[in-house]
Parts: structure tokens; C-alpha cells; sequence
């Protein structure tokens, strides 16, 4: 399977380009409408503020095509910025429309900790993925290579809050309360976390990934 990797101005492109290159995938970066229609798979990553990105996409004109791609089965992985922009909306600098794809919205992370605690925003560290959405362990997700509790590097100030339970795929604690760190919904994926720089499980969950159909 060739990989497409969205380009639109805001993304972390050459980690996410070794990581599927060692796995030994094909892939082709791009911020062209044309090649995202013609994708086997798409990659969406993505750092910096959900305002930023939206806008990126629509200047290259590639909102609706990643929507007609990931509604006609296409399979579609969001990091970071990119699973964000997979919702509803965000509250990130204001009110922000995304792709729609996953149902919910985005907002900041809580500065206090469940116990009333000052905590740290963002959040930046390598911490576990927990089964969500009523699951007790990955089988048949694209986490499925992973151990419960396995961990995976984390660096962001806003969280994704699916409105149905079912999408979220697993949690990652911080604070005392349970953030969403990966959400799927059809063929669409969504990882909170960077899997290109956390090392071997990240790779595996790239690897699933490739699996998908």
C-alpha cells in the first residue's frame, strides 16, 4: 500500500515519512487535491493550533476531498493536530469548524489536576495506552500488536472529547482523569500521541495501520 501523507504547511512530515519507510511502506507527500482522491491510505499529522490547520486544508482546497476519501472507506490516520482536526469543532484560539469526521468536539486541557492540583499544559510525556470505549484489551483495533499499558510520547495542550463512547479506542490517564489518546470511527483513526516517535510500539500500530482496508 502507498502511503499519502497530507501536506498543508503545518505538519511533522519527515518522521512520519522514516517511520513508514522502515516499516517499508511507499509514500508520496503532497498538498495536492488530485493525489488525496487517488490515495490507498492517507496520513493526516499535524502540529501546531486546529485554526491553523483547518485553514491550511481549505487554502489547498483539500476539506472536502479528505472527507469524500475517508466517507468512501478510505483508510484515514489523524496525529495530533491531525486526529484533532478529524471532529466536530475546537475551541482552540475560538470556535473552529473541522473535517466532521468523528464525532465531538476539542477543547483545552484542564489546569488543575482531578485532585484540585496545579497541573502542567501542555501535557509532554511517554505515557500508557488504556482500553476505552467498553473495550478490555485492542483485539481487532489497530491497536491490537499492543499490551495494555504500553506507552507512547505525548505533547499537546488540547484534548478530543468524543461524543460517542464507542469511537474512543483508548485513554491515556493525566491528572487523575482519562484523556483520549486514539479514537476510530469506520476507517478513520485518530492518535492524540506521536506512534512515529514512540519507538517500537508506535511502529506497531503503524503497521496495523497498513493493514487496514
Amino acid at each position: 500500500m502507498k502511503v499519502t501523507i497530507v501536506n498543508y504547511g503545518l505538519s511533522n512530515l519527515l518522521s512520519v515519512q522514516h517511520a513508514f519507510a522502515h516499516l517499508g511502506a511507499e509514500t508520496l507527500t503532497t498538498g495536492d487535491a488530485q493525489d488525496i482522491l487517488r490515495a490507498d491510505a492517507l496520513v493526516l499529522p499535524g502540529v501546531g493550533a486546529f485554526r491553523d490547520g483547518m485553514a491550511g486544508l481549505a487554502r489547498l482546497g483539500l476539506v472536502e476531498p479528505l472527507r469524500q476519501k475517508a466517507q468512501s472507506g478510505t483508510p484515514l490516520l489523524g496525529i495530533c493536530l491531525g486526529m484533532q482536526m478529524l471532529f466536530d469543532e475546537s475551541e482552540e484560539f475560538g470556535h473552529y469548524a473541522g473535517l466532521g469526521l468523528i464525532p465531538g468536539r476539542v477543547v483545552r486541557l484542564p489546569d488543575t489536576a482531578a485532585d484540585g492540583t496545579p497541573q502542567r499544559v501542555p501535557h509532554v510525556n511517554w505515557d500508557p495506552l488504556l482500553p476505552a470505549g467498553g473495550r478490555t484489551d485492542f483485539s481487532g483495533t489497530p491497536l491490537a500488536l499492543l499490551r495494555p499499558g504500553e506507552e507512547c510520547y505525548f505533547i499537546h495542550s488540547y484534548e478530543a472529547k468524543p461524543a460517542n463512547d464507542a469511537d474512543r479506542l483508548a485513554d491515556t490517564p493525566y491528572g487523575g482523569r482519562p484523556v483520549c489518546a486514539a479514537a476510530m470511527r469506520g476507517s478513520v483513526l485518530g492518535c492524540q500521541f506521536h506512534p512515529e516517535k514512540s519507538g517500537t510500539v508506535g511502529l506497531r500500530i503503524l503497521q496495523q495501520f497498513l493493514q487496514m482496508r
